[in-house]
């Protein structure tokens, strides 16, 4: 995949190959700038690779898929709406009607134990309430695979290791495939099935590793911190 024109044109990933398993939680990490990105758009059908191709249960991936389900670094709440309104935006562009926009919404918001907040603006959530919020609006479309660009970086530690247990929930209930991007090597082995980890730019996957541990995982246990090592060593 290449950004710009000509002579200006720039890399952002070459020769990826990647098969990720229904229901598995993989984790992609490498340096700044290597396209984890970049792969994630690609994943999502927002772009097109120049060559090559990509395929969603065998099918080619032409355009964005209703089956693919996005979080990011921002939780990108529109300050204006409440919580339950922000959830529904994610349906509207469909052909939900507003009483079952409203009725997935508020089971989303249960699900992420927010229902007691489904009137509050996001002003009035702290950080960790609002990724909630914006994790709910990634699930009200019943996402096969969720893509999550860096979703709890903006967090402190402490609500991080919260999110990271609320993620891991959500995840053993539905048991979605879950792409996570994060430039945080302990996040990736504390959450993931299998971790990827990418060259610098143009990326490439320079290897896959399986995180065997059973969770939940904690970085104080050597197992764990022995993946961390491997992998710090890697990026």
């Amino acid at each position: 995949m290449a950004y710009g024109r000509g002579a200006a044109a720039v890399k952002a990933v070459e020769e990826v190959s990647l098969e990720i398993a229904h229901g598995e939680f993989i984790a992609v990490v490498g340096p700044s700038g290597c396209g984890k990105s970049s792969l994630m758009k690609l994943i999502a059908g927002l772009h097109a690779p120049a060559s090559g191709s990509l395929s969603v249960d065998g099918k080619p991936i032409a355009g964005p898929l209703k089956s693919v389900g996005m979080a990011f670094q921002n939780s990108n709440l529109l300050p204006w709406r409440t919580a339950i309104r922000n959830v529904e935006f994610a349906l509207e562009a469909g052909s939900v009607g507003k009483k079952e926009r409203a009725q997935r919404a508020l089971q989303v918001l249960q699900l992420v134990e927010l229902e007691s907040f489904e009137q509050a603006f996001p002003y009035q959530l702290s950080g960790g309430m609002r990724s909630r919020v914006a994790l709910a609006r990634s699930l009200v479309t019943e996402p096969r695979i969720l893509l999550m660009d860096e979703p709890f970086s903006r967090l402190d530690a402490q609500t991080r290791g919260l999110m990271h247990e609320e993620l891991l929930r959500v995840y053993q209930l539905k048991r979605m495939t879950v792409v996570f991007v994060t430039h945080d090597v302990a996040e990736a082995v504390l959450l993931a099935d299998q971790v990827a980890v990418m060259s610098p730019r143009p990326g490439t996957i320079r290897e896959v590793v399986d995180i065997t541990p059973a969770r939940p995982r904690d970085i104080t246990q050597p197992e764990v911190a022995s993946y961390m090592q491997r992998l710090r060593r890697l990026v």
